[in-house]
């Protein structure tokens, strides 16, 4: 929850923007809310005009719109160099945060007026390292499903549903969590998931995920259900819809059964096995895994691209000249 008490009226004028006016979801705010703040404090601090040693301490709230006027993009860049310097902060986090104060300034200038130079405006995007993402290989991926179908779990169906659903449409933890059972079109075989920044999006279900779904449907609790979670698909055993959290330690338990390093891979990592297995065995379109992933950029989706070295191996060994010998 953010204390809007907390912020200087200015930056509130813009998470209202982002909320009312982009349709920015409440996490996407807070983490705006976050790293502005954040990076207002450490104005404070940088101009001397507050005496608190720890700059997440400071108040800013009523912070003067003169202060603004004075920041430069050189007072930006020791923000980014203040965040690797303390906090030792990764490439992505600082990318995030220099996103932030891009988009904020840029409000203050073209929307708000209230600036009339953006110190934001040559602002470089710090450079990240380009790293695969981990994700389980199909062997895995299917004794992670035999796993989990075999318990004997009484949410056996529940949780094996998670699993498939996870692996078969990539979708991340929130989408998963916010399914209503009215989302679910049984008879075209398709469901809606809200997805980043609130937008909806369509994704087609398999004959696997199907049949997970009409089993665990069979057996979801119908009685006792929470008032405000009757329509959620997944429930608890507390008969409310089913939190982060519980779902993380369930995908954590099955791993840990499967005899998967829990530590290695996450929620989000099945994510990441989807998305490769479907481009790696399916011969999925890129453009058509960025929609079912949704992926605002496509080179968000470009990273699946990625091959392995039997990959590799095999198309040397596909090459025309590969058995002409002399």
């Amino acid at each position: 929850m953010i204390d809007l008490k907390e912020n200087p009226d200015f930056l509130n004028s813009f998470l209202e923007y982002l909320t009312g006016i982009l349709n920015k979801s409440p996490n996407t705010v807070k983490e705006y809310n976050y790293d502005l703040s954040h990076f207002l404090k450490f104005i404070m601090h940088h101009y001397k005009l507050s005496d608190e040693e720890d700059i997440k301490k400071i108040d800013i709230h009523n912070m003067s719109i003169d202060v603004l006027k004075k920041i430069t993009l050189n007072d930006i860049h020791s923000f980014l160099y203040y965040l690797t310097d303390t906090f030792h902060s990764k490439p992505a986090t600082r990318a995030r945060k220099a996103a932030s104060i891009r988009v904020f300034f840029a409000y203050l200038t073209q929307k708000a007026k209230i600036l009339d130079i953006n110190p934001a405006q040559g602002l470089e995007t710090p450079k990240m390292e380009k790293r695969l993402p981990k994700y389980l290989t199909l062997e895995q991926s299917e004794k992670l499903l035999e796993v989990a179908h075999s318990t004997s779990d009484e949410n056996m169906e529940r949780d094996f549903a998670i699993i498939t659903l996870f692996l078969n449409c990539g979708m991340r933890l929130s989408e998963l969590v916010g399914i209503n059972i009215k989302d679910i079109n049984f008879s075209d075989k398709k469901l809606t998931v809200i997805g980043k920044g609130n937008k909806e999006r369509t994704i087609y279900l398999n004959e696997s995920c199907m049949k997970a779904i009409e089993d665990y449907l069979k057996v979801r609790p119908h009685d006792g259900v929470k008032y405000n979670s009757r329509d959620a698909l997944f429930l608890s055993k507390r008969k409310e819809r089913i939190s982060n959290r519980m779902v993380q330690e369930i995908v954590k338990r099955e791993l840990g059964k499967a005899g998967i390093d829990m530590n290695k891979y996450s929620v989000h990592k099945l994510r990441h096995t989807a998305a490769t297995l479907m481009y790696q065995y399916g011969n999925t379109d890129i453009r058509a895994l960025q929609v079912l992933l949704g992926h605002e950029s496509i080179s968000t989706t470009e990273i699946y691209t990625h091959v392995d070295n039997v990959q590799v191996k095999n198309a040397v060994e596909s090459n025309p000249l590969a058995n002409k010998k002399f």
